[in-house]
């Protein structure tokens, strides 16, 4: 799996009896069984894209890397950007008990932990194979939050710095943290991220007690005034380039999608985050009572993205997509665009020789590229039914939606009709 340096004359790593109390230690690892140990613990966190980073690569240091080129493990953002980066980390020992985490302190799962060495070693390694693209490095909290973030700070300075690395580094940041040490995170790498955990803050005092709200927000408040303060200083030195973004766990508590997307147009607006990402909660080993027995359906994850996406880039409102009223729950079976548009039948047909651009990324079906390519026609051509088959936009869902000049819906179909007729089929329950 890794080369000769991942054998077994490769370092342990130095354990204490304070980490110890985390969990179990069996024997000293080599760095093949760490990396096994800690690569599956990290799957969890789906915040690693590297969409948004700044250009660059080594060309001319006698350095190595870059941000633009791609390896052969693969792994897929939700936008469906191929991506691959070694996604890790440092540790899964945790002073914390969050009881939706794997990690967590009372959890009975088998512990490791990498030095800095470890992890920089590893990086260039699988660079130098054409592997990957970058590093995402999270981490379990030992010792305390300044002690851990320290170890974060030293991995992505040591490839800056000593290594001269050019590929794409993504930090984990620690609420906790010393302001100085998220500094110097920043300093050194393209992303830095803070997980708000869960959607509300009565689901973050009920499954991580020991985690404060405040805390989370202020230092992502810091993030965003270190970040637009290196913007504005064209000359000061680089800070997180790639911004900053977060995760929610979606599913561990009452939290309605309705609440998951208040809190996203929150951090959107006031922490210029990114990107907010949506992690399905996962039924792990030994879990609590008060958490679900079953996952939320996986198509659940996927509706937030959509909605994510209709908020970030068609100028949706969170509360036109989950209305106040209902339960607050967007619909399974149909996507959020196709479901604001059949609660609002009476803005429909619209006509895509006169609809402005902001009422026609309203229509299902209709994506950005096709409707700037729709106005771009109109200024040459009255744009017809066949002219939409020529775009290949899916005619069975828009077509009920639009007129062209040789086509006109009929008025007459409900919009329970159309919902059954549009509805996609059910996805399958694969956790049983």
């Amino acid at each position: 799996m890794i080369a000769d340096r991942a054998g077994k004359g490769a370092r342990a790593g130095p354990f204490t009896r304070a980490d110890a109390s985390c969990g179990t230690i069996d024997r000293p690892m080599d760095l093949q069984e760490k990396l096994a140990i800690l690569a599956d613990a990290a799957k969890y966190d789906a915040s690693c894209s590297s969409s948004g980073g700044k250009g660059r690569n080594s060309l001319g240091t006698g350095g190595i890397g870059s941000t633009e080129g791609m390896g052969i493990c693969h792994a897929y953002a939700p936008d469906g950007r191929c991506i691959s980066l070694l996604k890790i980390l440092l540790t899964n020992f945790c002073i914390y008990d969050c009881a939706y985490c794997v990690n967590r302190r009372s959890s009975n799962v088998r512990r490791a932990r990498f030095t800095p060495e470890d992890v920089v070693e590893l990086t260039l390694e699988f660079y130098r194979r054409n592997y990957i693209e970058g590093l995402f490095l999270s981490s379990g909290i030992i010792r305390s939050p300044d002690y851990t973030m320290e170890q974060l700070v030293r991995v992505a300075r040591s490839l800056r710095t000593e290594h001269r690395f050019g590929g794409y580094i993504h930090l984990k940041t620690i609420p906790d943290a010393s302001p100085e040490l998220i500094d110097a995170a920043g300093r050194w790498a393209d992303r830095l991220s803070i997980n708000v955990e869960m959607p509300t803050e009565t689901g973050l005092k009920s499954l991580a007690p020991e985690k404060h709200l405040g805390d989370i927000r202020g230092a992502m408040g810091r993030l965003r005034l270190a970040i637009d303060e290196a913007k504005a200083e064209k000359k000061a030195p680089r800070f997180a380039p790639a911004g900053q973004s977060t995760q929610m766990i979606v599913g561990a508590d009452a939290a309605s999608d309705r609440d998951v997307l208040a809190t996203s147009t929150n951090l959107y607006t006031n922490y210029r985050l990114r990107r907010v990402y949506y992690s399905a909660f996962s039924p792990i080993p030994d879990a609590s009572k008060i958490l679900p027995l079953k996952p939320p359906p996986l198509v659940r994850e996927h509706r937030l993205y959509q909605a994510d996406w209709l908020m970030r880039f068609y100028g949706f409102a969170a509360d036109e997509i989950a209305p106040p009223g209902d339960s607050g729950m967007l619909p399974l079976d149909i996507d959020p665009k196709l479901g604001w548009a059949l609660r609002h039948r009476d803005r429909f047909p619209v006509d895509v020789n006169r609809a402005s651009r902001d009422m026609l990324l309203r229509v299902p079906g209709l994506g950005v590229k096709t409707v700037d390519k729709m106005i771009a026609m109109r200024a040459h051509k009255r744009i017809r039914y066949d002219d939409l088959v020529r775009l290949r936009v899916p005619v069975r869902k828009v077509a009920p939606f639009v007129e062209t000049v040789d086509h006109r819906p009929r008025g007459d179909r409900e919009s329970l009709a159309l919902r059954r007729d549009l509805r996609e089929p059910a996805q399958p329950d694969l956790f049983g």
